[in-house]
């Protein structure tokens, strides 16, 4: 690579970055243009510490729940994955996730691949197929939304529609897609590469790289008991989402404003996700915007106490995120060090990953 090529791709990474600060400030002053903030830090005050500490639980359950999952669908990879090597990694994710979107997946793959030995392309792979299986939890979740929301929540939500029929949509090509790869992948890999390769060498070689990690990914899971038991974990990690959002009303005591219920932490969490979604350092700015939206417009509650719990859960999700990166930097390096393993850190594993490569 050149210096110019270098130059240019430290350009784009750079106004890539600055674009997602920008879009967050965006939805920050959105989310909170005409609050009182003296009457939402008089709500935080206010804390139920019994509510809040179950609010945690239920947040550190579903992520170790994510890496249990994990662990189900990378097991004919490898059969023995250690817990706490898959929940340092998760964790860890996160933790980058809140200064670069997205990064936080691909340290993950690296992560996990060096510590357990297995190749960047499998776990990348398995993360592939993750994030399928997260979009189409999510897209039949909104939908139970839509059926157990006392009004029309497609009225209400005027973007829920369509984020609904995109979801299908994706969902649909994806399966289509795959099917096709499996069963002309010659065919279909010949006439990609020969399309991207009129382009450009480099294209062609990602292309191909791509092909084999989404087929690496999705060859993971081999049995029905695999399948089952991955759907059963996914459904609950959505109501452990769902039973964190539910502490988190009784930990600001929303009850006391108004009627609170499961069924309404199932909608606020299935569509505060999509705050989330949006490509800002954490979710900074889109969840608060989000979240606020569906306490003051579908649940009457005031602006004031939107704002609040926007505040206190996002806050938290982020301190617990980053403190607990550095708890599993530390333990599992520790336990390797032991082992006579190398330490790893951002800049090793991204670079020490190619020894694993297979």
């Amino acid at each position: 690579m050149t210096s110019d090529n270098i130059h240019k791709k430290g350009i784009r990474k750079y106004f890539g970055v600055v674009f997602t600060v920008i879009l967050a400030f965006v939805f920050l002053f959105a989310a909170f243009s005409n609050v009182d903030f003296s009457e939402t830090f008089n709500n935080i005050k206010e804390l139920s510490i019994g509510w809040f500490l179950l609010f945690i639980f239920f947040f550190f359950l579903s992520h170790f729940l994510r890496a249990v999952r994990w662990q189900v669908m990378i097991k004919s990879v490898k059969e023995k994955t250690s817990i706490i090597n898959l929940f340092g990694a998760v964790m860890i994710g996160y933790g980058v996730n809140v200064a670069v979107p997205r990064l936080g997946e691909i340290y993950r793959g690296l992560f996990l691949g060096k510590w357990e030995g297995i190749s960047r392309t499998s776990m990348l792979g398995s993360i592939i197929l993750e994030r399928f299986i997260d979009i189409f939890a999510f897209t039949v979740g909104a939908l139970i939304s839509v059926y157990i929301y006392s009004g029309n929540l497609l009225d209400e939500i005027s973007w829920l529609k369509d984020s609904l029929i995109i979801g299908f949509i994706i969902i649909l090509l994806f399966i289509l897609f795959l099917f096709a790869v499996i069963l002309f992948r010659e065919k279909m890999i010949k006439i990609i590469l020969k399309i991207s390769s009129g382009i450009s060498e480099k294209l062609s070689n990602k292309a191909e790289n791509f092909f084999d990690t989404l087929l690496i990914g999705f060859a993971s899971i081999k049995d029905i008991k695999g399948y089952i038991l991955t759907a059963v974990y996914s459904v609950l990690i959505l109501i452990c989402y769902a039973l964190s959002s539910f502490a988190g009303f009784h930990s600001l005591g929303l009850e006391r404003y108004g009627e609170i219920s499961l069924a309404m932490a199932w909608v606020f969490m299935i569509i505060s996700a999509f705050g989330v979604i949006i490509p800002t350092p954490g979710g900074f700015g889109s969840y608060h915007a989000i979240a606020i939206l569906i306490l003051t417009s579908l649940y009457g509650f005031s602006k004031e106490l939107g704002a609040a719990y926007a505040l206190l859960t996002h806050t938290t999700q982020v301190i617990l995120f980053i403190l607990s990166s550095f708890f599993f930097f530390s333990l599992v390096n520790n336990i390797n060090a032991k082992k006579g393993m190398a330490k790893e850190d951002l800049i090793s594993v991204f670079r020490n990953s190619k020894e694993i490569e297979k």
